[in-house]
């Protein structure tokens, strides 16, 4: 028999399919729970849960796989996983670049899977899911045939997990350095030194939602990373465009994939603190008619929230600031713990301080290649407005 766990979920969290087993919520086992193992877990009442992996060094001491107690953790239930993250992909015509397995939202806690052309990025960011990467990356072989699958394990996270950081190509080797295409513009991203995956695919549809605010508009890109926003920018009619990161490498990857897009004339980037760069004299006089906010995560933990609060309001002040009657705020926030009425109350205050009002004329979140769990908050982080400064 399997070992079992017999936990408090009066607030029916775990029946509803949240997947995650927190520590504190154990009131007893049955067995001998081995690290990274399958456990069966069930209510107090002995209401039968479904089965997850196990790991006693993490606070998530269980991640739910399935709700059948039954059912085989094998090669086979992983196969039929990757196969419906794959068929669900089809289904919404993801393109050839996209996020092939997107986690809980998926079913498979702790896993993250990108396909860029055809070479896989993995992560397996638990124990538990780690333990099962040989049956992983078979599947993957077997629904999508990859050229090359690269690994991407670098990640602080996995300590928490009792694992190591590593990465590294699975399989034979294979050149990093790629070329894919989003809404028509190329990008170039290195799987193996790009930023978590090689390259962020989960903007896409609020790149696109620049092509009528742009037209003939001087548009700054704060925290421009590779020239997201800013090249979508050009495309789509600006008549100039900067974009700002504090990292050289970044400005420099900028600058690349300006080049291989043909827009290098009406793109410039350049290093540069943005807090600092929005307070200067040249943003008095509302010289930009759109400003792009696409910030790292200021809040990446739920400690951390009344700080990353202050910062977006202070970040989304100076922009409001800064831009003209009836210029455009494109603000995101990939913080899952900034939730979507967090971010507006806190966009409103900071255009309440500025004395200016707004018109929403978009909200864009995640693309379905990273689709939104309803029984799993976490699993809705990307936050995207367009907003028109009055």
């Amino acid at each position: 028999m399997r070992a079992r766990l017999y936990i408090d979920d009066t607030r029916q969290r775990i029946r509803s399919g949240h997947p995650w087993v927190y520590d504190n919520q154990v009131l007893r086992s049955e067995g001998r729970p081995q690290s990274g193992g399958i456990v069966q877990v069930f209510d107090v009442k002995k209401g039968p849960l479904g089965q997850g992996f196990f790991n006693p060094k993490s606070k998530i001491l269980a991640r739910m796989l399935t709700k059948d107690l039954d059912e085989p953790i094998d090669a086979g239930f992983f196969r039929r996983k990757v196969q419906a993250a794959w068929d669900h992909r089809v289904r919404m015509g993801q393109p050839e670049s996209c996020r092939v397995v997107f986690g809980e939202a998926d079913g498979l806690p702790a896993l993250v899977v990108d396909k860029f052309k055809d070479v896989l990025v993995l992560q397996t960011l638990a124990l538990g899911m780690d333990r099962y990467k040989a049956d992983i990356v078979a599947a993957l072989h077997e629904v999508l045939a990859p050229r090359g699958i690269y690994e991407r394990n670098d990640v602080p996270v996995r300590e928490k997990e009792g694992l190591e950081q590593v990465t590294g190509y699975i399989g034979a080797e294979f050149d990093t350095d790629l070329i894919i295409e989003e809404n028509g513009l190329r990008f170039a991203v290195d799987v193996a030194a790009g930023q978590k995956t090689g390259h962020f695919l989960d903007q896409r549809l609020n790149h696109a939602a620049l092509e009528h605010v742009a037209q003939g508009a001087r548009v700054l890109d704060c925290f421009t990373h590779t020239g997201g926003f800013a090249l979508h920018a050009a495309k789509y009619g600006a008549a100039e465009v900067t974009g700002l990161d504090i990292s050289e490498v970044a400005v420099g990857l900028a600058n690349r994939n300006a080049a291989l897009n043909g827009l290098e004339d009406r793109c410039t980037f350049k290093a540069a603190n943005v807090f600092d760069f929005l307070s200067g004299p040249r943003n008095i006089g509302g010289h930009w008619d759109v400003i792009v906010l696409d910030p790292p995560a200021f809040a990446k933990s739920r400690s951390a929230l009344d700080s990353a609060v202050r910062g977006y309001k202070e970040i989304n002040l100076r922009a409001i600031k800064s831009l003209p009657p009836d210029g455009f705020l494109v603000t995101c926030s990939c913080s899952q713990h900034m939730v979507p009425e967090l971010f507006r109350k806190t966009i409103a205050d900071a255009a309440h301080d500025a004395h200016r009002e707004l018109r929403e004329v978009y909200s864009g979140g995640q693309p379905p290649d990273h689709p939104v769990h309803w029984s799993i908050p976490e699993t809705h982080y990307l936050k995207c407005l367009v907003l028109q400064v009055l």
